[in-house]
């Protein structure tokens, strides 16, 4: 008997919980269920792009078991786009922790800094002195791509070249 899983920590519910191949009725789809914590660990290594250390740590798991959960979820969305499958997220041992609820911005000019919630859009000007001339706060943005060491780059600061995936 297998040991029941902890609780794992994701960001929150995804905004759409169903996928489905377009032109195929829903009575005549097989379903791959993708668990919560599976497609946080999508969210964090794919789209974020941290890598699995710095990942397993933000959903509290070790690093193997991060490795573990990713694989299963690339492998259930392989599965349900290579044969036809709908995708339906739901479930697993998790808990919701919200990681970042505002986005910070500073204006070039004045050197203002602001907060603002996420949803809702970029802001047009400096609240305090109307310059355009704005940006996210650098010790507000995430990880980047590019740069030396950063995510996306091999041995030596080079970059994994046109399509090459990270291993």
């Amino acid at each position: 008997m297998p040991r029941p899983k902890h609780c794992r920590r994701i960001c929150g519910m995804p905004a759409r919980t169903y996928f489905k191949p377009a032109g195929v009725p829903m009575s005549a789809l097989e379903e791959v269920v993708l668990e919560l914590d599976e497609m946080e660990a999508l969210r964090l290594a794919d789209l974020e792009g941290f890598y699995h250390e710095e990942a397993a740590e933000r959903m509290k798991v070790s690093r193997p078991t991060f490795g573990r959960i990713i694989e299963t979820a690339r492998r259930k969305v392989a599965e349900a786009l290579v044969a036809g499958k709908a995708l339906r997220i739901e479930g697993g041992a998790v808990a919701m922790e919200i990681l970042k609820v505002v986005r910070v911005f500073r204006c070039s000019d004045c050197s203002h800094s602001w907060e603002l919630p996420y949803g809702g859009g970029r802001p047009a000007e400096c609240p305090a002195c109307k310059s355009r001339n704005i940006h996210r706060a650098e010790e507000d943005r995430g990880p980047r791509f590019g740069g030396r060491g950063g995510p996306g780059m091999g041995r030596g600061g080079r970059g994994f070249g046109r399509g090459c995936p990270r291993s």
